[in-house]
């Protein structure tokens, strides 16, 4: 079998760059995409462009995909915005609660052009610019739906910024939100009962926006504002980044998420405070899961902190590691950040209870709860340590981690890269073997690692969940 077999044709490939979205793992919602089949996806396979609407073929292009709890959302390079899953909250933004297995495009933001989106628990915001716009002045705006958002379809929301306020970045946690500036300040909205929302009190009941305006550098001297260029929601606390690469960490801690020797308020700490365990150590990414925060360096390490009953941080099972236990308790958890990966690390991605990983030589690597195969290639409940996931052909260029299920979107960059989607497209179990064979003498790597699995499976006899239907 060679090239021209696949392909069924004798003309050469001439395909322009495109991208490809990979979803795997739980699916009892549908959110891995495959319409009403309801068995976890274990070996993820790309998300055909008929699934969107978009004819056979066609040359589709993907900027952003987001995870929530149960529900996914992706945004096409025309700008518009698809979502699918669970939608007991509206967050599908379709103004009903009516949950649904395949994409479809929110046809309230059809006259935006969707630049990025975040998914929480159930709730789900995007950036956008007008269509009309003609690129003379950046109007990046906030679009919000879903739980504690005030609607089911997507509508328009300033909270404490001004109108002229250009958005630059969005996250939503399981029942709060917060929304980051182009001047780098931050406002938050949703529940504060654990203090996520940074405003030094805690409080019951849904809180409207406000911006955040102490941080904390150090507990013997007055909190001051800061420039903040990223943040990341998780279940119940909030982490984000200075403009000098310092991590600044507020909201639930019991588990050591915060990255602090010792909370200020309890479990809690109230408002934003410097991780003081990473001074002098820049870092460009910050992402949070449900009870475990990940920061990756200029210099790519990574390192993590937080619970690790799911083995989430990636230090294995509890053997004594652990050496931040308050109470005597027997939790596995880490309140001081540890070195995970030491170099090499390009995006990171945390789940409520499993962490992802890209680095520089094109691999991806998982870790944490993996019963539907979220975050490894093994059949096991728990990966205690870094495992390669080695199905993924593009260059990696965005990571997400929900609930219980993962996804990725790549590109393809090259012809090489080109064919690698298209023979990743048209493998199943009955021809990875004649697939496998061409990627290995092509030097396709990880076309080839992703035959093998599927052989491997077969072999074994388990429902790997990949399978010769077209979704």
């Amino acid at each position: 079998m060679d090239l021209n077999e696949i392909f069924g044709t004798t003309r050469p490939v001439t395909l322009p760059r495109k991208s490809g979205i990979f979803v795997w793992g739980y699916n009892q919602s549908g959110q891995t995409g495959r319409e009403g089949k309801e068995r976890q996806l274990r070996i993820p396979k790309q998300l055909p462009p008929e699934l969107f609407g978009c004819p056979a073929g066609a040359n589709s292009r993907w900027l952003d995909i987001a995870c929530g709890r149960e529900h996914t959302a992706a945004i096409a390079s025309d700008g518009s915005l698809f979502t699918w899953g669970a939608n007991d909250f509206g967050q599908l933004g379709d103004g009903t609660e009516e949950g649904r297995k395949y994409p479809k495009k929110v046809k309230q933001l059809q006259t935006e052009f969707a630049i990025s989106v975040s998914c929480g628990a159930h709730c789900t915001a995007a950036i956008a610019e007008p269509s009309e716009n003609d690129g003379t002045i950046s109007t990046r705006r906030l679009w919000v739906w879903g739980q504690n958002q005030g609607s089911n379809f997507p509508r328009l929301y300033w909270g404490a910024f001004t109108e002229n306020t250009i958005i630059r970045q969005v996250s939503c946690g399981a029942v709060h939100v917060v929304a980051l500036s182009e001047d780098g300040l931050l406002q938050a909205w949703g529940y504060n009962e654990y203090g996520q929302l940074g405003r030094g009190i805690t409080c019951e009941g849904l809180q409207g926006a406000r911006v955040i305006n102490a941080y904390a550098k150090f507990l013997d001297e007055a909190p001051e504002l800061v420039k903040i260029t990223q943040v990341s929601c998780g279940e119940y606390h909030t982490a984000a980044i200075s403009d000098k690469g310092e991590v600044y960490t507020w909201g639930l801690g019991s588990m050591g998420q915060l990255g602090h020797c010792s909370l200020q308020s309890g479990d809690k700490e109230l408002i934003p405070r410097r991780v003081v365990a990473l001074d002098a150590i820049h870092i460009k990414d910050v992402a949070c899961g449900g009870v475990h925060t990940c920061a990756v360096t200029h210099k790519g390490a990574l390192y993590a902190w937080g619970g690790g009953q799911a083995g989430q941080l990636g230090l294995g099972p509890q053997t004594g590691f652990f050496s931040c236990v308050p109470n005597n308790s027997e939790s596995l958890l880490r309140n001081i950040p540890a070195l995970v990966v030491p170099t090499g690390v390009q995006l990171v991605a945390c789940g409520n209870s499993h962490t992802l990983i890209s680095t520089r030589d094109g691999r991806i690597h998982g870790w944490g709860y993996n019963s539907y195969g979220q975050a490894a290639n093994e059949k096991s409940s728990y990966a205690w340590y870094p495992s390669p996931v080695d199905w993924c052909v593009g260059e990696v260029r965005k990571l997400a981690a929900g609930g219980g299920h993962s996804a990725v979107l790549t590109d393809a960059c090259s012809l090489k890269e080109l064919c690698e989607f298209r023979l990743a497209d048209s493998v199943t179990p009955m021809n990875a073997y004649e697939v496998g064979d061409v990627a290995s003498r092509t030097g396709s790597e990880a076309l080839a690692r992703l035959c093998e699995r599927l052989r491997e499976d077969m072999l074994d006899g388990g429902p790997c969940g990949y399978d010769d239907e077209k979704n």
